[in-house]
């Protein structure tokens, strides 16, 4: 036992790899079916594209304050070792407790959005068996089975070694990207697409700074995932140095897929509608392909072909997005373990493929929950973790300004309060009701928020009184 617990890390992850890890967290399902439920409604495809492209400076900025604390600290851990080393164990095990339900929640969110597949471009393939009701949400025992054996596949697969997941990660998420890559290049070389079609260029619901300012305030879950890079630090095999880049590139990559998609769902205008102005009112009413603004484009572009590249590309998204939180959220509860502020069994290494098998098999099993709930009930917990990625960004650019202020470093001093105060927006337009951005959490997710709230206070009680008594 002491032999594992003193055993390494691998240092297998190349910087493709790592990159892969990143893009492929944050680009989810989400990405192909907000640009009708969400954004094209608040901001319009020019609205949407301006809101993006600050949303990405704003993470830029944020980045630097992450690529200067790695080369400072690279090891396992990210968010967790920086607040501790900067502010004391108390509120690293704060940073932590909120970032690890924010990774861990979004395992089992891509896990049942396997089912949704099946549902809207599956005929519904896996509604069989027995089936009931939460929250308004239809689960069915093929969906569930479908979940579970997606979610014990890859924990396994994440047990198995890091360099086999992060190479499959990378293939994963070149599908990803070349799904989204042919629709964007059938969209521009089809002549029956022109800019016309991106007309009314911003919602017509609200003024364009409204719909923008509400576009920006969904960034820190439209682009959590870049942050998983300083989590898997410990395997690089590869310089520090070169994270600044590959989470930059991430960030922008995942930038130009929202972009690109809801461009090209914008200007693909089904028969009998003006615009897509038009279209998306009308969405309530539709069912089918039809419902799905953006698949329904790839269906008029390039026919079932289109619809086959768009299901390739959202399947590696998925798949992606569970095979990097899991690495992510594992190495988080690995990196807290060796620091007593978890138990020791969750620091322990697997003896062959040297991967913390026991935080993995936890993972697992929390994950194997949320299908017999459904999607409902977990999207108020997923809303709610959402705060974790905010509170990870402000807290990583608080420890970027306290060490840059000692060094003198007046480049990371700047990013360091700007990350800091734009994470601190995030939290408010999170947890304030303003009617304007119409993105605060729910009811139900702020039961959620209180009661994990309380929960980590008496963890937290717990495991300091275990520590002094040691």
């Amino acid at each position: 036992m002491s032999k594992n617990n003193e055993a390494k890390l691998e240092k297998k992850l190349s910087p493709l790899n790592v990159w892969s890890l990143a893009l492929g967290c944050i680009i989810g399902w989400g990405a192909f079916v907000m640009p009708g439920n969400t954004f094209l409604g608040k901001a319009g495809p020019l609205g949407t594209a301006i809101a993006m492209g600050i949303a990405a400076l704003i993470m830029i900025v944020i980045s630097f304050n992450y690529h200067f604390m790695i080369k400072r600290y690279p090891v396992a851990g990210g968010e967790f070792t920086y607040t501790q080393k900067a502010f004391g164990r108390g509120h690293a095990f704060i940073c932590s407790w909120f970032l690890g339900l924010s990774y861990l929640a979004i395992v089992p969110l891509n896990a049942t959005a396997l089912a949704l597949i099946g549902r809207n471009l599956m005929n519904n393939i896996f509604q069989v068996g027995f089936h009931y009701n939460v929250a308004g949400y239809d689960i069915y025992l093929g969906e569930i089975v479908l979940a579970v054996v997606a979610l014990v596949l890859f924990a396994f697969l994440s047990i198995r070694g890091v360099r086999f997941t992060g190479a499959f990660q990378t293939g994963l998420v070149f599908a990803l990207v070349g799904g989204v890559l042919i629709i964007s290049i059938a969209a521009i070389t089809n002549p029956t697409v022109t800019l016309n079609g991106l007309s009314p260029s911003f919602s017509q619901g609200t003024t364009p700074m409204a719909g923008i300012l509400a576009v920006i305030a969904v960034a820190p879950w439209a682009f959590v995932g870049f942050d998983t890079v300083p989590q898997a630090a410990e395997e690089f095999k590869f310089s520090a140095h070169k994270t600044k880049v590959i989470m930059i590139l991430s960030i922008l990559f995942g930038a130009g897929v929202y972009v690109g998609l809801n461009t090209v769902t914008a200007a693909v205008i089904p028969d009998g509608y003006n615009s897509w102005a038009d279209y998306i009112q009308d969405l309530p009413n539709l069912n089918g392909l039809l419902s799905l603004p953006t698949f329904h484009a790839g269906y008029q572009l390039l026919g079932t072909a289109g619809v086959v590249f768009l299901g390739i590309a959202v399947l590696g998204a998925i798949l992606s997005g569970i095979i990097g939180f899991y690495m992510a959220t594992s190495r988080l509860l690995y990196s807290m373990a060796k620091e007593r502020v978890l138990p020791r069994w969750f620091g322990i290494l697997h003896h062959s493929y040297r991967t913390p098998a026991h935080a993995i098999l936890f993972i697992l099993a929390i994950a194997l929950i949320a299908p017999f709930f459904g999607r409902t009930a977990l999207g108020w917990i997923v809303d709610m973790s959402s705060i974790g990625a905010a509170i990870g960004y402000g807290y990583t650019s608080l420890a970027a300004y306290k060490f840059a202020k000692k060094e003198k470093n007046r480049g990371i001093m700047m990013t360091g309060v700007i990350g800091s105060l734009m994470s601190l927006i995030f939290i408010i337009l999170l947890l304030v009701p303003i009617r304007l951005f119409n993105c605060s959490l729910g009811k139900e997710s702020y039961i959620c928020l209180i009661a994990w709230i309380l929960l980590g206070g008496v963890f937290y009680s717990g495991s300091k009184g275990k520590s002094s008594g040691k």
